[in-house]
């Protein structure tokens, strides 16, 4: 997926139905396709990382952290959601991020769920 590319959640892209519950309230479920999953591994960067580890000291909010984290998840989210589509999946449900150190600069993240689909009873 290129960096330019519309990610999940910006205004004025089609949102693809994904819940953290175990089926949506307005659509049953017709089909369970599977585990489908989205991966990202990330750095901060070496001059990004100095200015946040002085930040870190100090206290409060590291901002160059967090939207390096949103993205990422924005990012994983993308990649499940490409994984679910080519599965046929019109839904995921239950619907979770997961994140770790690898190495010591850079960071995991992780979004998953199960592929479904969903459609009128």
């Amino acid at each position: 997926m290129a960096e330019d590319e519309p990610q999940y959640g910006q205004a004025g892209v089609a949102q693809f139905p994904i819940t953290t519950a175990l089926e949506f309230p307005e659509w049953p479920v017709q089909r369970s396709l599977g585990m489908v999953f989205g991966v990202v591994v990330r750095s901060m960067g070496m001059a990004k990382g100095i200015t946040a580890g002085f930040k870190a000291m100090a206290g409060g909010e590291v901002k160059q952290y967090t939207r390096l984290v949103e993205d990422s998840r924005r990012h994983a989210m993308d990649r499940m959601i490409e994984n679910a589509r080519l599965l046929g999946a019109n839904g995921i449900i239950s619907m979770r991020f997961d994140s770790s150190e690898v190495g010591q600069s850079l960071t995991e993240i992780v979004a998953y769920g199960t592929a479904v689909i969903v459609g009128a009873g």
